[in-house]
């Protein structure tokens, strides 16, 4: 067990060095200059020459790919070309966003995904269960945003019951309505990410419903759903957690594609505005911290399932 987590996060930094390299050079490639964009439409020539100099811009691609890694690995992140404040700190508060919202999404798509996903299987020689499963596969293709727009419409401007946008400004201190404010943007991610997890848990399902100790166990009396809770949903919850695995990084591409419609004060928000700016130094800190809880979740996810699953460890 011990060299398979070290194994896993030998390969996390791998990934996170690989990563790291993309991201920093695919930002380089593209069109922009954060010179011009600081020194406006009316800078000469020469003054936009002066300020990559005083950025830094004009040295060559491996120093400052070396400088910015060197201080990531101190956990500085640096500072933004425009505003010239630390990365770290405008991070972290949006992040107090963005990882809630992950969350709670995370949240409520398990609460739809596995119950349905378990009565889908259930019921899966029925009608109910036809119609179960394929309105799991179409709302599995919906775009979030599409989502999101559907239930601005029913459930905040016709049934009055949930704001639409924003967050409030001094953030947590009203918890309350900090939560009311996630609700609806989580619900919109949910949907679609709970349509994933009740099509695995179905298959899981099905699959169990086959294994011989099911179906000793509906011989010895039980009903079939009470023996697949009893003994196949320990193996179902495993599927659903490695779905988790697979999911993370569409649950993190939704919140920061949600914050956007419902205007959250979260990383997407700040990443967009901070691409038009081409403000690289955040943007590449950016995307390598999404990167980072990306493979992060997905490494913690991969060491929980061969923990918590037996044949896992009788394999290895």
């Amino acid at each position: 067990m011990v060299r398979f987590v070290l194994t896993r996060i030998a390969l996390l930094v791998v990934g996170l060095a690989v990563a790291s390299i993309l991201i920093f050079l695919t930002l380089r490639v593209l069109p922009g200059d954060v010179a011009q964009v600081i020194g406006g439409t009316q800078a000469s020539p020469a003054q936009v020459a002066a300020l990559r100099s005083e950025l830094g811009l004009d040295r060559p691609i491996w120093v400052q790919y070396g400088e910015w890694i060197g201080g990531v690995a101190r956990l500085d992140l640096g500072r933004s070309l425009v505003t010239q404040t630390p990365v770290a700190g405008q991070l972290g508060q949006k992040l107090e966003v963005t990882l809630p919202l992950a969350g709670l999404s995370l949240l409520l798509g398990l609460v739809i995904g596995v119950p349905l996903g378990v009565v889908s299987a259930l019921r899966h020689r029925t009608v109910g269960g036809f119609i179960l499963s394929a309105a799991a596969q179409t709302v599995a293709a919906v775009p979030v945003v599409f989502a999101g727009v559907l239930l601005i419409v029913l459930l905040a401007l016709t049934l009055k019951l949930l704001p639409t946008q924003g967050f409030p400004l001094d953030g947590w201190h009203e918890p309350g309505r900090s939560l009311q404010a996630l609700v609806l943007p989580a619900l919109t991610i949910a949907l679609v990410e709970g349509a994933v997890i009740l099509r695995f848990t179905r298959s899981a399902a099905l699959e169990a419903l086959g294994q011989d100790y099911v179906r000793t166990a509906a011989a010895k009396g039980m009903t079939t759903t009470r023996a697949l809770i009893t003994h196949g949903l320990p193996n179902v919850l495993l599927s659903v957690v490695s779905v988790i695995g697979i999911q993370i990084a569409g649950l993190i591409v939704g919140a920061v594609i949600v914050e956007q419609l419902f205007q959250l004060p979260g990383v997407g928000r700040m990443l967009v505005s901070d691409v038009g700016n081409r403000d690289l130094t955040k943007v590449q800190s950016e995307l390598l911290a999404l990167t980072a809880l990306i493979l992060v979740v997905g490494t913690a996810v991969d060491i929980v399932h061969r923990l918590v699953d037996p044949r896992e460890r009788e394999r290895a």
